[in-house]
């Protein structure tokens, strides 16, 4: 959707799919990227590295009241209009692929998604900075979902949303009517869908 996903690629090559130089940070290989982790980012022309899990402090739901859970991941259908992300940037996150899990509780199947070819996926993100007392900043970032490609449709409901990298421009800096022209499934046929290996913590 994703809940978690893997980043393998070096920090060159990171950097050289969105664009931007890596500025001397480091990218170890990370097979099981989970909410709450760091993970890197492009927001704006440089990599960053900002938490999975967006705390939209100061925010209200549509009843008026505080917006206290952490959001993983937005959906695309209601990102401009909810009041929670009233305000937050867009950001691109680098990915290998994403896990899936299929199956009854402990009995689980665990599906790996990745672009058919190999290669890195960009997925659609928003961002802003969560300020906390004594002055804490934390960075932070959600995916952006959507309606599940014919490749994915079988194990999830929703898929994160995925960009060409002739849209990273648009996405980041582009008006409201083009960023929401992009949030889409991607095409079927790029994704392949296999079983996990090795298999990830849920």
């Amino acid at each position: 959707m994703p809940g978690r996903f893997f980043l393998t690629e070096s920090i060159e090559e990171i950097a050289a799919f969105l664009g931007v130089a890596p500025e001397g940070l480091d990218a170890p290989p990370r097979l099981n990227v989970a909410p709450g982790e760091e993970v890197l980012c492009r927001a704006g022309d440089g990599l960053e590295r900002m938490r999975w899990g967006l705390i939209p402090q100061g925010r209200t739901n549509a009843r008026g009241r505080p917006v206290m859970e952490v959001m993983v991941n937005a959906r695309s259908e209601t990102l401009f209009e909810k009041s929670a992300f009233a305000g937050v940037k867009r950001c691109i996150v680098p990915m290998n692929g994403w896990y899936e899990w299929t199956g009854e509780t402990r009995r689980k199947t665990a599906w790996a998604i990745r672009p058919t070819g190999g290669g890195l996926l960009a997925f659609a993100g928003i961002y802003d900075v969560w300020e906390g007392p004594g002055g804490a900043r934390v960075p932070q970032l959600a995916t952006v979902t959507c309606a599940p490609s014919a490749d994915v449709r079988e194990i999830h409901h929703r898929m994160g949303v995925i960009l060409a990298p002739e849209a990273f421009g648009t996405w980041l800096e582009g008006d409201e009517a083009e960023a929401k022209a992009l949030m889409r499934p991607w095409p079927e046929g790029r994704l392949v869908v296999e079983k996990a290996d090795p298999l990830p913590d849920q």
